[in-house]
């Protein structure tokens, strides 16, 4: 299933507030045909990009005079169509792809828990191509690897914008010890999570081998939140062929529940800081 943006999602979330007790049916009646039930539920449920003149009259049927009120919903209607850096990749990116980017843009947070391969937010380039290559499971994706590393370290951006993303790493030890074919990878990989772990706005935590069952091996995955706007929350879960975004309430809250626990269960950051050192010094270089 596909992500709609955080702005389509964020300007649903109201309309549906501001209909209240109304049904779509009894909406669309009010509006004289200019909008369908259908039409309405996916303007909702952020699965089409509303029209400035669509909400403007769902807020006239609605009764919404406050001006304030109003120049928000329709400056979220106009963003929710804006084109992001990423749209000049189409036809390289899957739309799943894209929907990451742009979640990942807006999120003001990202907790990811990573058994086999260090985040893509922490990349180097040549670690990001290996890791993009072997995972390659076409010649459609093959011949596009290098633009996906392009990518790849263009998503980093968010963690030195202006107001950067918080990122919460954990990963399990065993990533940081892959064989790499390039000479050196692993090595500057190791030194860059060790610069990184180093700013403000990012934790790395290593999740020893040693550690007892756990609730990550149920899988990886991230879970990207938005301050003001918990009921926004997603968590991604990818796979090989595609992914999946969880955005029932319920289903989120067990995500970050398990997200706790791992951060219990891994080393601390200190700790976790020395043992990332510890393997890089082994590591030839």
């Amino acid at each position: 299933m596909s992500a709609p943006t955080v702005r389509r999602r964020r300007l649903g979330v109201k309309l549906r507030g501001l209909r209240g007790s109304s049904t779509l049916d009894e909406v669309a009646a009010k509006s004289a045909g200019a909008i369908n039930p259908a039409k309405l539920s996916r303007i909702e449920t952020a699965r089409t990009a509303a029209k400035a003149k669509d909400v403007e009259l769902l807020l006239d049927l609605y009764g919404i005079k406050d001006k304030e009120l109003r120049r928000a919903l329709l400056a979220l209607t106009r963003e929710g169509a804006r084109r992001g850096w990423w749209q000049s990749y189409r036809g390289i990116l899957s739309p799943v792809y894209e929907d990451l980017i742009s979640l990942e843009a807006e999120a003001t947070s990202v907790r990811t828990w990573r058994m086999g391969v260090i985040p893509g937010l922490l990349q180097t380039g040549e670690y990001a191509r290996e890791t993009i290559a072997a995972t390659a499971m076409s010649e459609a994706v093959e011949a596009r690897v290098d633009a996906l590393v392009e990518v790849r370290l263009a998503r980093q951006a968010v963690l030195t914008r202006d107001q950067p993303i918080n990122l919460w790493a954990i990963i399990a030890e065993s990533a940081l010890q892959m064989s790499c074919v390039g000479e050196g990878v692993m090595r500057d990989q190791l030194g860059r999570l060790q610069s990184l772990g180093r700013r403000p706005n990012i934790t790395i935590q290593i999740l020893p081998s040693s550690a007892p069952p756990h609730v990550g091996q149920a899988g990886s995955y991230s879970l990207l939140g938005f301050d003001d706007h918990a009921d926004l929350d997603v968590v991604h879960v990818e796979s090989l062929t595609s992914a999946l975004y969880i955005e029932h309430r319920e289903e989120v809250t067990v995500y970050r529940d398990a997200f706790e626990r791992l951060r219990a269960a891994a080393l601390p950051v200190e700790r976790s800081a020395e043992l990332i050192a510890e393997i890089r010094e082994e590591t030839h270089a």
